[in-house]
């Protein structure tokens, strides 16, 4: 069966502009929409009559788009639960995208939920400026941020407050008496990213003591990352007391690295993760960790998104979650 991606690779355009050459063809340029026309007789390409009479008939498609950063990720997982139970109440259907972290993938995705005429999108932009979802919002789809920030268009948002999360896990360790506190940072492209490091090193300020360079590396919030940010840091000549990992995969990366050195969780090094997974308890010795909420996310980015739908005027809105530090037994005081 042909598809209209495979109309838009022909006639050398987007799947957007396919879209609206079959549905609204006096908005798109004449020499454009002669050429899509062209492609379409030439694959044999027949748009659904049902979905179109539907969409035209009740001025919704009843659908939503949700790109995801990384499936992969339990957190994602979670948030993308949220999405789907909230959006399903609500009597419409969730489309997803993994877009893996990488922007032209997230593009690509955001081109078919338009050419699929989604009713809105939710998205954990993967840059502040991703010129993909600016140019989504700027086109009137109904946009709304989940997660992540997107820092150049009004857009409504569902965030959790990163700072305070990564804040109150480093003030822990420094109740706990550690001075050596390294951080990981996940993708540095990401809003959180850039929030948690800056939650660690006001932590560390606020209690006089300057985060050094040394103790801060940047990864790309996979598991093979954290997994060799920790080796670097454990193999400082003064190593690190104390770790805070930035999410869930680079947790799994540093841990492993961790006993692999033989190294002991708390007595040689503690170590706090970021995102509350079911596999935290399971570890020997259970894992600190800054728990999110991921389904509230998911819930809640529905609810605006819907709101946004039937409201287009209104003005934007942000809503901030609160992390929790959850404090098991893989943080201690350090050995003397």
């Amino acid at each position: 069966m042909v598809r209209l991606q495979d109309v838009a690779e022909l006639a050398g355009v987007s799947p957007a502009t396919v879209s609206r050459v079959v549905n609204a063809p006096a908005t798109v340029h004449p020499d454009t929409r002669a050429r899509v026309q062209e492609a379409i007789r030439a694959l044999g390409y027949r748009p659904s009559r049902v979905a179109r009479r539907l969409r035209v008939e009740r001025g919704s498609s009843a659908l939503i788009g949700l790109v995801i950063p990384d499936l992969q990720n339990p957190f994602f997982a979670d948030l993308a639960r949220g999405v789907e139970d909230h959006a399903q109440r609500e009597g419409y259907t969730v489309l997803i995208g993994n877009a893996d972290e990488d922007a032209e993938k997230e593009a690509r995705y955001l081109e078919v939920m338009r050419a699929e005429s989604v009713d809105g999108v939710i998205l954990p932009p993967s840059h502040p400026a991703s010129p993909a979802a600016l140019e989504l919002a700027a086109a009137g789809t109904p946009l709304v941020c989940v997660d992540r920030r997107l820092a150049k268009a009004k857009v409504d948002t569902v965030v959790v407050d990163n700072v305070r999360g990564a804040y109150e896990a480093t003030e822990h360790l420094l109740a706990l008496g550690h001075r050596r506190i390294a951080f990981i940072e996940g993708r540095p492209q990401a809003s959180t990213s850039r929030e948690r490091l800056q939650g660690w090193q006001d932590a560390l300020r606020e209690h006089g003591i300057d985060p050094l360079p040394a103790l801060q590396r940047t990864g790309d919030s996979r598991q093979p990352s954290g997994g060799a940010l920790a080796a670097e840091l454990l193999a400082l000549p003064e190593r690190p007391t104390a770790l805070l990992v930035g999410n869930s995969l680079m947790t799994l990366g540093a841990l492993e690295t961790i006993h692999r050195l033989g190294l002991r969780i708390p007595g040689d090094i503690s170590i706090v993760g970021y995102d509350d997974m079911p596999w935290a308890m399971a570890l020997t010795p259970p894992l600190t960790v800054v728990r999110q909420p991921g389904y509230d996310l998911g819930r809640q980015a529905v609810e605006l998104l819907l709101h946004r739908i039937r409201d287009p005027a209104r003005s934007t809105t942000t809503v901030m979650l609160q992390p929790e530090l959850v404090v098991r037994q893989s943080t201690a005081s350090p050995a003397l």
